[in-house]
């Protein structure tokens, strides 16, 4: 209980201190109009309450990732936890407030505009194709998921459910954002903080031990290596680059800058907050790390979240765990296609007041996602934990490239870029999926591809272009 409550309060400590200190790197101007106010259009810049952009930004970037990968992570045992503290504040807090206020300084657009600003054209394209690539993946699976968790429960058509779901993700990436995200939004993100709270309060009352095995150590029932597994596979707990696809939906909607902070930085360590917290059931409730790895090899992440939730909360308890999977995996989906309806745009220079090409865009993205989701995913879903990554760090050196041209204070950003550089690129080299190398000779490549990008990045520097 003792080392959770230590996590904890370095979490919000991270909030309210570093956070400022970022903020301040920054700059922030109060008076100047945000993108809701200078084109508030009704579709995509909407003025809303503080409150609900906070619990849609929260659930736009958290959904599944928090959960699911804290649960993997703890697998690893307590020193999962040392990760999802420290990259949240000092990774993906940043990561998150910079690609949301960039977005909002920049009109709304994504970071892929950013780019071209910053780089060229080509390097725009480059980037514009890898961000849509991953976001209908994303998007699909997360259709797919729960169409089949719904067609077991229901013992009814996988089809029909999926054709459901992909007519739901039309409506939200059609319709304004204050409609049915603006309205449905923020509940669902209460309900995954209630649930997960509710889990951790009678796991306290339980009287369990926390961490029966409290060591830094690799605890990990296959040995697999902690680096850079680990920081794979708890994402969006520590930093995800998703969470850069989502930013600027809800940077269209903000109606302050000083409230930047709050609605970036804070959404990222509140998704922090619950990824410990899912770490901590995870390791509590099967007591030993091999147990835990049992249930996921025999259960799979979302029966693991239902025996968890069920053993603390009684039978409803589980079935409203499971609903609320279903729902979490759907919300992730659909903002990731209107994110993409978004970035499009912004390529084309389409306005999006237009319903004809609102629905134009809409058709051909969500048309794409329906045959995706007729083809087996299995193995290039493998590569989005490394894709994810990757785009994590590709965002962290383009915010540094763009602090250093500003004259400010840029290894905030230069050194977790090179980290997850270096994470990335052993990954890939490391793993079945890609180059199977020993561990030692591609994690030597990371750190060796991770420091020839710092180089480059100093041999470039030219502090007078704007």
């Amino acid at each position: 209980m003792i080392i959770f409550s230590l996590a904890f309060i370095f979490l919000v400590l991270g909030y309210l201190f570093y956070s400022k200190y970022v903020e301040r790197v920054l700059g922030v101007d109060e008076n100047r109009k945000t993108p809701a106010i200078k084109y508030n259009d009704g579709v995509d810049f909407v003025p809303m309450p503080i409150w609900r952009v906070f619990l849609i930004q929260f659930l736009n970037i958290a959904g599944l990732g928090p959960v699911f990968g804290a649960i993997l992570g703890a697998v690893y045992g307590p020193v999962c936890l040392l990760w999802i503290v420290f990259g949240c504040i000092f990774a993906g807090g940043v990561h998150d407030f910079f690609s949301g206020m960039l977005s909002l300084k920049y009109k709304g657009k994504s970071i892929v505009y950013l780019t071209e600003k910053l780089f060229c054209k080509y390097f725009k394209i480059i980037f514009l194709i890898f961000f849509v690539g991953l976001l209908i993946l994303l998007g699909t699976v997360f259709a797919i998921n729960p169409a089949k968790m719904l067609a077991n429960i229901s013992h009814t058509s996988l089809n029909l459910w999926i054709c459901v779901i992909f007519g739901y993700y039309f409506l939200t990436t059609l319709l304004p954002v204050d409609k049915l995200i603006g309205r449905l939004y923020p509940f669902f993100a209460l309900l995954l903080i209630v649930m997960t709270c509710a889990l951790m309060f009678m796991l306290i009352k339980s009287g369990v031990t926390f961490y029966p095995d409290l060591t830094a150590l690799n605890l990990h029932p296959n040995h697999a290596n902690i680096f850079p597994l680990l920081f794979v596979t708890v994402a969006c707990g520590a930093v995800s680059g998703f969470h850069a696809t989502q930013s600027p939906i809800m940077a269209r909607c903000l109606p302050n800058e000083k409230n930047g902070r709050a609605i970036f930085y804070g959404a990222m360590v509140t998704e922090g907050i619950i990824a410990l917290i899912w770490a901590t059931l995870g390791i509590a409730f099967y007591q030993q790390t091999g147990g835990l790895l049992n249930a996921i090899d025999k259960l799979g992440q979302g029966g693991v979240v239902s025996e968890i939730s069920t053993g603390l909360l009684g039978h409803t308890g589980g079935i409203l765990t499971v609903l609320s999977i279903i729902v979490l995996s759907i919300t992730s989906g659909d903002t990731a296609f209107r994110s993409i309806r978004i970035t499009i745009a912004d390529f084309l220079h389409w306005e999006q007041k237009s319903i004809p090409k609102r629905l134009l865009l809409s058709t051909i993205i969500l048309s794409c996602g329906v045959l995706l989701s007729r083809i087996n995913l299995t193995t290039l879903w493998q590569y989005f934990g490394w894709a994810n990554q990757a785009l994590s760090s590709l965002v962290l050196w383009t915010v540094t490239y763009y602090l250093m041209k500003k004259h400010k204070n840029f290894y905030i950003t230069l050194i977790p870029a090179i980290f997850m550089t270096s994470v990335v690129v052993s990954y890939i080299f490391q793993v079945k999926i890609g180059f199977n190398l020993s561990s030692q000779v591609s994690n030597i490549i990371g750190i060796l591809v991770s420091l020839l990008f710092a180089i480059i990045f100093f041999l470039n520097k030219n502090p007078d272009k704007k």
